[in-house]
């Protein structure tokens, strides 16, 4: 039996599936690895880990997955990470990643070079600090015996590629992530390169999400007992991955996708650019086609600190324990808010000095009330999304649950009644490495092309409908909570600024 393997280099770790020509995934594994925060506002991972995380996780899910024969690889990863490669391609430093705020001032010399409307206009995004442009400038500003030796500049997937073909490649949706992508031509941006000095060398060739790109080594495919040559499809960026997984392929769907970050992506008829750069202009998966992107940084990632702050109290700290009790807590957490910003903000702020805090807190408050605080502002932070995607033109009519958040049924019941939308969840929770086996699917022949793979993605027979109680509740919640940040933020810069350096004005 003709088998296909994905994976998914997510910032806790790397996921593997391993799935056979029906669809069905026959196994699974996960590795995870540690997220390395120097500074406040820095985040960094060692690129060896993402490497040592591929062969451990891809090694368990063969093994696991019993007989048959590989025949295709496909990659899906974190978007927007810089990866510095020197000539010998040896990395020079730790990764910069995709929630990494240090770059506000290579953010704004960007925007000077290029000019904001060009950026839009070409690479659909204003320069924001998450992207891999700035990450480049900082180190040649910050670094400059390192930047002496760059000589290649890779976005986290191509660099386990590289680790297990020997190629140099990305595919579209993730390079539009770097801030270089012509969008309309999906080929690099060569005046945006040239105003910025960064030779087009430096980067990988860009196709296709479905096409190869380049085939397993040998000595990788003898240690994994796979056969050499198998094709490596270019992949794809781990939510236009995901989109894949969910079948969120055409208008009118709207995928939702709890990790560390909070993800709304909606496929689009063209290019549609946000003028106001609020959600991301990006390449889909589906060759040639795009979708918009509207993301908030610390959802699921602030559940998870929450869990951590209990757990190192001595209190409960395991998700189940706490969604119950939070399941248990009325809608509105008894007045009780939580802004999402603990590592800055995106959509629809685009402040990377933006911070969380819990608004109303009360002596009655229980850590169930904060729980439900928690998760229900991660969920407001995604609505305003959806509001920045609505006034664009887009009326998706349901959303496909994806993350690690969508095994919680809390999770799905808050998606359904704050964005007020019925909420499905795919037979196949494993979203990102799914969508990569089905790439590699089209790239080894198994699947004429990516729409006969994902006529394979089937839905679960529930659907979790918006109540319409709650739905009116939330919005008069929402209200409240959108109020908040444009009241505070002038004094969080106040806060952040002699951590982080000079940041950006106060919103007036």
């Amino acid at each position: 039996m003709r088998l296909l393997a994905g994976l998914d280099v997510g910032t806790g770790g790397v996921r593997a599936v391993v799935v056979d020509e029906s669809g069905r995934v026959r196994a699974a594994a996960t590795a995870s690895y540690p997220l390395h925060q120097p500074r406040p506002g820095w985040t960094e991972q060692d690129p060896e880990d993402w490497w040592r995380g591929t062969e451990v996780a891809l090694g368990r899910a063969l093994e696991a997955a019993g007989g048959g024969e590989v025949v295709g690889l496909g990659l899906a990863g974190q978007m927007h990470g810089a990866v510095f490669l020197d000539a010998a391609d040896r990395v020079l430093r730790p990764a910069l990643l995709w929630n990494d705020q240090r770059t506000s001032a290579q953010c704004r010399r960007i925007t000077e070079l290029v000019g904001e409307r060009r950026l839009l206009e070409v690479a659909g995004n204003p320069a924001l600090t998450g992207f891999q442009a700035p990450k480049i400038l900082w180190l040649r500003d910050e670094e400059p015996e390192r930047f002496r030796r760059l000589a290649r500049v890779l976005l986290p997937k191509d660099y386990v590629r590289l680790r297990l073909t020997g190629e140099l490649a990305t595919d579209a949706s993730d390079a539009s992530g770097t801030l270089l992508l012509d969008l309309r031509r999906r080929d690099w941006a060569r005046p945006i390169l040239e105003a910025l000095e960064i030779p087009v060398d430096w980067l990988p060739p860009v196709r296709e999400a479905p096409e190869p790109a380049g085939g397993v080594r040998a000595v990788v495919a003898s240690s994994l007992g796979l056969r050499p040559g198998v094709p490596v499809a270019a992949g794809a960026g781990d939510n236009a991955a995901a989109a894949v997984g969910t079948g969120v392929v055409e208008p009118g769907r709207l995928s939702c996708s709890i990790g560390t970050s909070g993800v709304l992506f909606a496929p689009t008829a063209g290019l549609t650019p946000d003028p106001s750069g609020r959600v991301h202009a990006f390449c889909h998966a589906v060759p040639g086609a795009y979708h918009l992107m509207g993301v908030t940084l610390s959802a699921g990632g602030s559940l998870r600190w929450w869990r951590d702050l209990l757990r190192g109290a001595g209190g409960a700290g395991d998700y189940d324990r706490l969604t119950a009790a939070a399941a248990e807590v009325p809608v509105g957490a008894d007045g009780l808010l939580f802004l999402p910003y603990l590592d800055g903000e995106r959509t629809p702020h685009l402040d990377p000095l933006a911070r969380g805090q819990f608004f109303g807190l009360t002596s009655r408050h229980t850590h169930a009330h904060l729980t439900r605080a928690v998760m229900e502002g991660a969920l407001f932070a995604l609505r305003d999304a959806l509001q920045a995607m609505r006034s664009l033109g887009l009326e998706p009519a349901e959303v496909r649950a994806t993350g690690g958040g969508s095994r919680h049924p809390l999770w799905l019941r808050l998606e359904a009644d704050v964005l007020g939308l019925p909420v499905l969840r795919p037979l196949v929770d494993e979203g990102a490495a799914y969508g990569a086996a089905l790439l590699a699917g089209v790239a080894a022949g198994v699947y004429r092309d990516l729409g006969e793979a994902c006529s394979l993605v089937a839905l679960r027979p529930e659907v979790v409908e918006p109540d319409p109680a709650r739905v009116a509740a939330y919005e008069r919640l929402h209200g409240l909570y959108r109020e908040l940040y444009p009241a505070t933020a002038g004094l969080a810069h106040r806060l952040a600024s002699p951590i982080a350096g000079e940041g950006p004005a106060p919103p007036a």
